[in-house]
């Protein structure tokens, strides 16, 4: 590879690197071409998965300002550049390795945290950010709904006594408590 050919390759992975949320490195000895195929739809169109140098990648993960990830550039090396979610992607990883135990999760690296291989599979069992996000507006709604009531409970018991202090009052004067009066329907 020429040297032009390096700086540019560099270049275009340190970008990768700076426009991902996440990148998880994986070990991809043993698959065929067809399978990385398969792994790169499994992703979705968020996360790009290439096949890279590792000293190349080492320069460009410092270039871009990413640390922790020396170590796990070893060996066939592939990263997944991830774009959207980290947890969609993981399990996309995740699943694919279940069916074809030759894609080994080396580790990577998320908003900038590198990450074990035990912790991208611990982001694997995370609900998506959307599902997560339900969840924390249906608790809220539900606490704004008992908020709601905790504050009316104590308008109504104040309508309720107002209502059983008239009643004792008419029988204490000898009239009988007023029947609610039906309501009357105008027409326009």
């Amino acid at each position: 590879m020429a040297n032009s050919e390096k700086t540019a390759a560099v270049a275009e992975i340190a970008e990768e690197f700076r426009g991902s949320t996440a990148a998880v490195l994986t070990e991809y000895r043993g698959l065929t071409v067809s399978q990385l195929t398969e792994l790169r739809r499994a992703l979705g169109e968020t996360t790009r998965y290439a096949v890279v140098k590792n000293t190349l990648t080492k320069i460009a993960a410092a270039q871009a300002g990413v640390s922790g990830l020396d170590d796990l550039l070893v060996g066939p090396t592939a990263v997944a550049f991830v774009g959207g979610d980290p947890v969609e992607a993981a399990k996309g990883l995740r699943d694919f390795a279940r069916a074809n135990p030759a894609l080994i999760v080396k580790g990577g690296v998320v908003e900038g945290k590198a990450l074990s291989a035990e912790e991208i599979r611990k982001l694997a069992d995370l609900e998506s950010r959307e599902v997560l996000l339900a969840k924390l507006a249906g608790a809220m709604n539900g606490s704004l709904a008992k908020a709601v009531g905790l504050f009316a409970a104590p308008l109504s018991q104040v309508a309720r006594l107002s209502e059983a202090l008239r009643a004792q009052r008419q029988e204490e004067a000898g009239a009988e408590p007023a029947a609610a009066e039906p309501a009357v329907a105008v027409d326009a």
